[in-house]
């Protein structure tokens, strides 16, 4: 990095940046940087207190101008857009300890993927006694329409998204799996492009690994499951619709990918039992569809009758092999909290590995043992209904009165197969610009791994803060916020 006069004052005095019992992402123990964060620290404290206050001014700016929001639903049932929170601090991976992750992720997916293509044809892991069968049995996202059917390559979740956690001693887990229709890599996408602009003497002198290309992976992932032999097959991304609260990255990654963005409206099924889409032409083919839809709504013949915004026949256009869907209904059998406990086995079984990113440690309510330890230890424990996302419906056991806690253990006895519990983890921190001035702040991390003819991970992904001091949830509905993840290279590959 080349050589920067330092002015006086400081804004962000590291000396002064407190990390106690905790694993920063940047910073050890005595307001010593990490290695790989050495440039960056410096950098960063070179920096006046105008300069810093210009360079978050231009972020918001390009945050703004950009219209990049999110939706927020009310409890009356409204909703709002809000920009989307960002810092301008970066979170940094060296890329040794990332190569680690990413050989990680891409053993979880592929097992994954085996454990899905099995349960919807022989289901030898249950016959083997591997997983119980009354597991499946209860399982809210088993899809008895999918039972036989073989998508294109044999691959169930095209897109995946990981939930990754570090621990106070600095242990990367994955904290869940998810497989049915993944948010926020758009955002990954617009932190990265925010940052060039805000630094770009950083991204001059250090070799940080590009995120640019995904939206390149994304169309030759979907392209590649096209039951049709061409060059450049029908693309489209079918959303809900403008209200939905991942519109923004419907809409980009179609723009990005040069795809339709449709609606249920826009596409029929014909008697051929092929999918069309309407234009002012006419009638359009459509080869592969990249729904952000969940499974349920996506086709009122095969699921609920009362869906207005799916395509009906579309089931059966996809089980006849005309049209590819990604994620291919059912997937999400395997995004399930109570599944996930059993994938370090799920991955031993079908790859005969030892996983290389291990789970979180979790208890099973529908266990009785296990049940009768989470009811005595609410006080200590995470509990997680199986199916649910973005932080709903859970307890934060340390965190909860007592009645909230007696309330939970009435949940767990009356429905014990949908909840799991775990310990509540020391999520790492990182400096968080507030102010003028760096404060710790939770947050996890969230990569994508495509699956199609080839498999690809981001290089880093989503990382989401807590920006309420003290908080450990990151989810943008309740508060969280977002960093670029820069995965540096120091020997500058």
């Amino acid at each position: 990095m080349h050589p920067l006069r330092i002015p006086n004052p400081m804004p962000i005095r590291w000396r002064d940046y407190k990390v106690r019992g905790l694993y920063d992402e940047l910073m050890r123990g005595g307001a010593r940087p990490r290695d790989a964060a050495r440039p960056l620290c410096r950098y960063l404290a070179s920096l006046s207190d105008e300069e810093l206050r210009a360079r978050k001014a231009a972020a918001e700016l390009a945050i703004q101008v950009g219209g990049i929001t999110f939706t927020v639903y009310s409890e009356e049932g409204g909703s709002i857009d809000r920009a989307w929170p960002f810092d301008i601090i970066p979170r940094i991976i060296p890329k040794d300890e990332w190569d680690r992750i990413d050989a990680g992720l891409r053993q979880r997916v592929q097992a994954l993927n085996l454990f899905i293509d099995d349960l919807y044809h022989d289901q030898r892991i249950v016959k083997d006694g591997v997983l119980p069968v009354d597991l499946l049995a209860k399982s809210k996202n088993f899809r008895s329409e999918c039972v036989g059917v073989d998508p294109p390559l044999g691959v169930w979740a095209h897109i995946c998204g990981s939930d990754l956690v570090r621990d106070k001693d600095g242990t990367v887990y994955v904290l869940e799996d998810n497989l049915r229709v993944p948010s926020g890599v758009s955002y990954m996408l617009e932190n990265r492009q925010i940052m060039k602009r805000v630094f770009p003497e950083l991204f001059e002198e250090s070799a940080i690994l590009p995120v640019d290309d995904y939206a390149s992976q994304l169309y030759d992932c979907l392209a590649s499951l096209s039951p049709r032999p061409m060059e450049r097959p029908e693309v489209v991304v079918l959303t809900p619709g403008i209200y939905n609260s991942a519109y923004f990255e419907h809409a980009y990654l179609a723009q990005q990918m040069g795809a339709e963005l449709v609606e249920g409206s826009d596409l029929v099924v014909g008697d051929d039992d092929c999918v069309y889409m309407r234009a002012v032409e006419g009638l359009t083919r459509v080869d592969v569809i990249y729904r952000r839809i969940d499974d349920l709504f996506m086709d009122p013949e095969a699921f609920r009758p009362d869906s207005m915004i799916g395509v009906p026949g579309l089931l059966r256009a996809w089980k006849a092999g005309n049209v590819a869907l990604a994620n291919a209904p059912g997937a999400g059998v395997a995004d399930d909290k109570v599944i996930y406990s059993y994938v370090p086995k799920i991955i031993r079984y079908y790859l005969d590995q030892d996983p290389i990113v291990p789970n979180v440690p979790t208890y099973l309510c529908v266990d009785r043992k296990e049940r009768d330890f989470v009811l005595k230890n609410l006080d200590k424990l995470v509990v997680k209904p199986a199916n649910e996302s973005g932080g709903y419906g859970m307890l934060i056991g340390p965190q909860a009165s007592r009645a909230e806690r007696a309330r939970f253990a009435r949940r767990i006895r009356k429905d014990p197969r949908n909840y799991i519990a775990q310990p509540l983890l020391t999520l790492s921190t990182a400096p968080t610009l507030v102010d003028n001035h760096a404060e710790p702040r939770h947050l996890d991390l969230r990569p994508f791994i495509l699956s199609g003819a080839e498999m690809y991970v981001t290089t880093g992904g989503l990382t989401r803060v807590a920006l309420r001091k003290g908080s450990t949830v990151v989810n943008s509905s309740q508060g969280g916020g977002s960093k670029d993840t820069w995965i540096l290279d120091p020997e500058g590959r």
